[in-house]
């Protein structure tokens, strides 16, 4: 009889164990099935890897808008990371491969539309809590959504933002435009296909992300460097601007000439067949039977025959983009949704005047705040100080994947950080709900919030003269 009633309490206490588990990671229902995540370290915070936002951009499919996801049977475990993008592998003597310290065990692939998303509310349809869509950077030719230094989603959600990563198509196949694909397109366009997948995934999110406890009308974009231009692409796109809320462009400039975004289209899709043309290239059969090897092959041999470079970035299409982010902003034409703008005291390029330019502009056309900083912090370990990216590490709080020695005051400037990108995510003022010490850049205070650490303290103050330090580097990341 005892041990009958032993057993009947195990039985129970298996069956109350598994119901709690079932409660805390439901099986969820999304577009293309069913899927379950992967309790994280931090209580309450369940991980989705991997999770496919398209069909995957392969074959015939190589070169064209991404496709609905191809539905699957049974539940998905979503317990590991999608592919990255195609690239070249990062030389790890190079400044960036020591920093992140992140390739040789990466997966690339053509097959590479997913994302991953961190939330506190799996499957709580009613939480309605505030979603983060972060965009890599990598010069729209390199990078991927699970570099070490953007290890943050369990941060992010402990303070109710869910994070969602995006990884999309890179390089000649993200941003390949040529006459024969702008005829087979429905839209008589190419190119802007890593724009396109990023503009996918916001849609994904605005249709899913209720099942993960996220509101599909309160979605932030946030992007570093490439990452910053796809967010401004994003803000001024007509396909996708009317899906967001708030945005974050870091270390990606402002108003003005800047790196990305504002190339001929026509131009681009002449040169383009040139290269193509070059290597008797001339049907599209013939072009997608190619290898990624062969596609940097070929621009090497031909840049080295012919002095051209061919240019594989975001182009002026008149569909996906419609004017430069510079001049969409300058016609109204852009969200009109609280921002914010910033770069690093070593960063590419002194950004000051077109991030104080586009807060001004955004001061006299909108009663939507703008907010800037500068981010000062020079890293500790070596003397190339706050440099183009460094600023990641805080953003999420990821000091854990890096060598540097990072100080109690580089935590606590870290957290800081933290608080204001998700006050941001939730109420479009990195302060929260109430003031605090950093306010809007107006005519009348037209200053810029400085970011760094005082001892072992973070110390924020407001400054209309920022100081630029120069780029450690010719060309960074």
């Amino acid at each position: 009889m005892k041990k009958l009633l032993f057993f009947l309490l195990i039985c129970s206490l298996s069956s109350s164990a598994f119901c709690q588990n079932k409660k805390l990671n439901p099986v969820l229902t999304i577009e293309g099935g069913k899927v379950i995540g992967v309790k994280t370290p931090t209580k309450g915070v369940i991980a989705y890897k991997g999770v496919p936002f398209a069909t995957p951009p392969v074959g015939d499919l190589r070169w064209k808008e991404p496709q609905p996801v191809v539905p699957w049977k049974g539940v998905k475990k979503a317990d590991k990371y999608g592919a990255a993008a195609m690239q070249v592998t990062w030389d790890p003597q190079s400044f960036y491969g020591k920093e992140w310290r992140a390739s040789g065990s990466v997966p690339f692939n053509e097959d590479c539309l997913y994302l991953n998303i961190w939330t506190p509310a799996a499957g709580k349809k009613n939480k309605k809590l505030p979603v983060a869509m972060w965009i890599h950077g990598g010069g729209y030719r390199e990078g991927f959504a699970f570099e070490p230094e953007m290890d943050g989603g369990e941060e992010w959600a402990a303070r109710g933002v869910i994070l969602v990563t995006v990884t999309y198509r890179l390089g000649v196949f993200g941003f390949f435009s040529h006459p024969l694909l702008s005829a087979e397109s429905p839209h008589g366009v190419s190119g802007n296909y890593g724009l396109l997948d990023q503009i996918a995934a916001v849609k994904w999110i605005h249709n899913n992300i209720k099942q993960f406890g996220g509101d599909p009308n309160n979605i932030t974009v946030f992007g570093q460097s490439a990452g910053a231009g796809s967010v401004q692409a994003l803000c001024a796109s007509p396909l996708s601007k009317n899906l967001i809320s708030h945005a974050i462009s870091m270390s990606g400039g402002g108003l003005g000439s800047f790196r990305m975004g504002s190339n001929s289209y026509d131009t681009t899709q002449i040169e383009n067949k040139n290269f193509m043309d070059y290597f008797k290239k001339t049907t599209l059969q013939e072009m997608r039977a190619l290898s990624f090897e062969d596609l940097l092959r070929m621009s090497k041999d031909y840049s080295d025959a012919t002095k051209k470079r061919v240019f594989w970035g975001p182009v002026i299409d008149n569909y996906v983009s419609e004017g430069s982010f510079s001049d969409e902003a300058k016609a109204g034409k852009i969200a009109d949704i609280p921002y914010m703008f910033g770069f690093t005291a070593n960063d590419l390029m002194d950004m000051t005047k077109p991030v104080k330019d586009f807060c001004a502009l955004r001061a006299e056309k909108s009663s939507k705040p703008v907010y800037g900083y500068f981010f000062a912090r020079p890293l500790p370990g070596d003397t190339s100080g706050a440099f183009h990216s460094a600023d990641l590490w805080y953003i999420f709080h990821s000091f854990k994947h890096s060598w540097r020695p990072f100080t109690a005051g580089d935590h606590a400037l870290s957290k800081q950080i933290v608080d204001y990108w998700t006050n941001f995510a939730k109420y479009g003022n990195p302060n929260g709900t109430g003031d605090g010490v950093w306010t809007a850049y107006s005519t009348a205070a037209p200053k810029l919030l400085i970011l760094d650490i005082d001892g072992d303290k973070a110390a924020c103050s407001m400054t209309d003269s920022p100081v630029y330090k120069g780029s450690p580097f010719v060309w960074g990341r």
